[in-house]
């Protein structure tokens, strides 16, 4: 016979197991769009971490989307293969032998690392990008940067018809041109578009900083639009933050419920957003 005291670590996982149930019935059948990027990509302890949570959320009904990052990979094959890069008001100039490299990153090495380690949680995971049955066709974004795209019109049905099937995609932020052209889309960008086209129920913005910080230097937890707006016009949100809260904003004006920016290099960010009452980020709605 085998006895067994109770200890409290077994107690509190119990209960926040148990205070999860309301969440849990909220999000059912909820879609997730979440951007992934920074920390969370940056090691395989952390990416193994980010798809054990992603397989939950699929097993627990929601329909999550992963849609990735790269740069940093990006720019460590540029560098191996010699290519040089030029800059126009501080933005990488995409030509012919650049955006081929984007691809065979984006789609290749970082997509497929994504999804098999969400099919190793036992998760059933495919990688396409935007050019995949036309789910992302771009514009491109000023003829002086090269083949940069900004997505012009969304076919989700590809992602509908995954979701039918317990599937989870995983989406690389390439998008086809109307003349046959490969066009590299900003990943918050792309994560934003898709997002609008879904009517996700949530956006999911995981980066390497805490939040959306006031002028007291504060994470503020709860913003309106209309307060993002504001915060940008006085200086309080400002450098790589703007990018962000703009596509929270278009997101939310496309019919997104509600975005959260949130830090991704805690662990189980996501879960802790969407399952809990902590919440792990700034939460953004429409006015």
């Amino acid at each position: 016979m085998k006895t067994r005291d109770m200890n409290r670590d077994w107690i509190a996982t119990a209960a926040t197991l148990n205070s999860a149930l309301p969440y849990l019935q909220r999000y059912d059948g909820a879609i997730v769009v979440i951007k992934l990027g920074g920390h969370a990509m940056g090691s395989d302890e952390a990416m193994e971490s980010f798809a054990r949570d992603v397989v939950l959320m699929r097993q627990v009904g929601v329909n999550p989307v992963v849609v990735h990052g790269g740069g940093p990979m990006i720019n460590a094959m540029l560098g191996k293969l010699d290519i040089q890069s030029e800059f126009v008001g501080g933005k990488r100039v995409t030509d012919k032998a650049t955006v081929e490299v984007v691809e065979m990153v984006l789609s290749g090495l970082v997509n497929k690392r994504i999804v098999q380690a969400i099919n190793g949680q036992g998760g059933s995971a495919v990688g396409l990008s935007g050019k995949d049955a036309n789910l992302m066709v771009c514009d491109q974004t000023d003829p002086s940067l090269g083949f940069v795209g900004s997505p012009s019109k969304m076919n989700p049905k590809v992602l509908h018809d995954l979701f039918s099937h317990d599937v989870i995609p995983v989406i690389a932020p390439l998008g086809a041109g109307q003349n046959g052209e490969t066009f590299n889309v900003n990943g918050d960008t792309a994560a934003g578009a898709i997002a609008s086209a879904l009517k996700a129920d949530r956006l999911l913005l995981l980066t390497d900083v805490s939040g959306v910080k006031n002028a007291a230097g504060e994470v503020v937890t709860e913003l309106k639009a209309g307060q993002i707006r504001e915060m940008t016009l006085e200086g309080t949100i400002a450098g790589g933050m703007i990018p962000k809260t703009e596509t929270a904003l278009d997101a939310l004006h496309s019919g997104v419920r509600a975005v959260v920016i949130l830090d991704g290099r805690a662990p189980n960010a996501v879960l802790l957003e969407l399952f809990t009452e902590h919440g792990a980020g700034s939460l953004i709605r429409p006015d």
